[in-house]
């Protein structure tokens, strides 16, 4: 028995599928592999990355500093602030408002820098393939 997920090897149209071959890539695999290759599509993926990489070495670093501190300065992060709320707390605390902050920076750079610029590509990629043509 064949695998389930392998292809049948007895054609059900009453064709000879040993001798079918795999198509060529499509029209549309080859327009976006042409889009993907394109300066444009790279200079966007330059800018997406230049948002995230240095932002999540920042909170990754905003992250190991404070395990780092709560593992190993206890009378740093004991120092109280208001009544029983010590700094430690308040700096856990900051961790999720940290990642809050990040997420709506990032959602914020997306909508201007790059949410423009990948609605452009894609209607562009859109309208080539609809109209045939391999640009």
């Amino acid at each position: 028995m064949a695998h389930p997920t392998s292809p049948d090897p007895v054609p059900q149209d009453g064709t000879d599928a040993a001798l079918r071959t795999d198509p060529a890539p499509d029209q549309v695999s080859e327009e976006f592999m042409a889009v993907q290759a394109s300066d444009e599509f790279q200079d966007l993926r330059k800018t997406q990355r230049s948002f995230i990489f240095p932002m999540a070495i920042a909170f990754l670093v905003w992250y190991f500093a404070y395990v780092l501190l709560a593992d190993y300065a206890h009378d740093f992060m004991s120092i109280k602030v208001i009544g029983n709320i010590n700094l430690g707390l308040l700096l856990g605390l900051l961790q999720f408002v940290s990642t809050f902050g990040i997420t709506a920076a990032y959602v914020h750079f997306s909508n201007r820098k790059l949410d423009p610029r990948a609605t452009a590509l894609r209607d562009r990629l859109e309208a080539n393939v609809d109209e045939g043509d391999l640009k």
